[in-house]
């Protein structure tokens, strides 16, 4: 089986279906500035995402994640590969085209604070994209914007404060209710908890979980934390170098892990039984090579087995 596109989502029409994702970053040097090399960041990615799924892609810093996300967004360029969302091609728009798929894909970055604009009111930084979009008459943004501020757990009095005024948590639950406020289908959640509190953590997790339930929305959800991931995903891909070398259902991913990458990752999770702790776990400590490849490198192509239905692993 040649491509991870063949992993089944949970609904038999997907939202989102990314097939051969290419992102290079070029290494320019020189007088005329050649490019030297260039850093695959994403090489090949396949995945579909269902209607009120969550897709969880995990591993290490510098493995193409993030990337992933931001490409699927069109906020990189992908040197090649195909994304669909609602069945309509993606790559290749124009950023008039583009306008009303921005509009229902929307993102949550991990730091909350950079995200939200210091010198405006929780209130005017929700309403902002409702008002670009054209959501709803300006009339009524302000009552769409306390209605949001409820459903995400704070109040009509957080209106007028500014973002130094809230909590990490709450700061968190202004950038989920301004992604909210112009309707998305999908929301790609980059290290969205991964900065808070382990408690604020549990919280937020909840409420991105109820709010999915609400609202029937679809998470891209990426993470390096294994335990989070459990919580909250459907399904799991697994990123090394790029390339996805496991997918598959989490309770697969978790309790059969198959790709010695993914068993480290797994290793490295912390243990709360003290007597598993005194058992020698194979911790994750090598460094991950560079993603940088020469100028004209062409990769091999990956190839996976499936192990069980939907669980697919890349041949090592």
């Amino acid at each position: 089986m040649a491509a991870a596109s063949k992993t089944k989502s949970n609904g038999a029409d997907p939202l989102v279906e990314v097939e051969g994702l290419r992102t290079y970053f070029d290494i320019t040097g020189g007088i005329l500035s050649r490019i030297l090399a260039r850093v695959h960041a994403v090489e090949d990615v396949s995945f579909t995402l269902g209607r009120g799924e969550t897709l969880a892609l995990v591993g290490e810093s510098g493995c193409g994640k993030s990337t992933t996300g931001r490409t699927l967004l069109g906020l990189e360029r992908p040197v090649g590969g195909s994304i669909k969302y609602e069945s309509q091609e993606l790559v290749g728009l124009g950023h008039q085209a583009l306008k009303p798929f921005r509009r229902k894909m929307q993102m949550i970055f991990q730091d909350p604070y950079s995200s939200l604009n210091p010198r405006m009111s929780a209130g005017a930084s929700i309403g902002e994209p409702m008002r670009v979009h054209g959501v709803v008459p300006k009339t009524e943004v302000r009552a769409r914007v306390v209605e949001l501020l409820r459903k995400v757990g704070l109040g009509a009095e957080h209106y007028d404060r500014f973002p130094h005024e809230f909590s990490g948590g709450q700061r968190q639950r202004l950038c989920i209710a301004r992604a909210l406020g112009v309707r998305p289908s999908l929301i790609v959640a980059d290290e969205a908890v991964s900065a808070l509190d382990v408690t604020i953590q549990a919280q937020v997790i909840n409420l991105m979980m109820d709010l999915q339930e609400e609202l029937s929305l679809s998470y891209l959800f990426i993470s390096h934390d294994m335990a989070v991931v459990e919580r909250i995903s459907h399904r799991v891909a697994v990123m090394y170098l790029g390339r996805i070398v496991e997918i598959g259902p989490r309770r697969a991913v978790f309790e059969d892990p198959q790709h010695s990458y993914t068993r480290k990752l797994l290793s490295a999770v912390p243990v709360a039984d003290p007597s598993a702790k005194r058992a020698k776990r194979k911790l994750l400590a090598d460094e991950i090579p560079s993603a940088a490849r020469p100028a004209g490198y062409k990769p091999e192509p990956i190839e996976f087995t499936e192990v069980s239905d939907g669980h697919l692993v890349a041949v090592e």
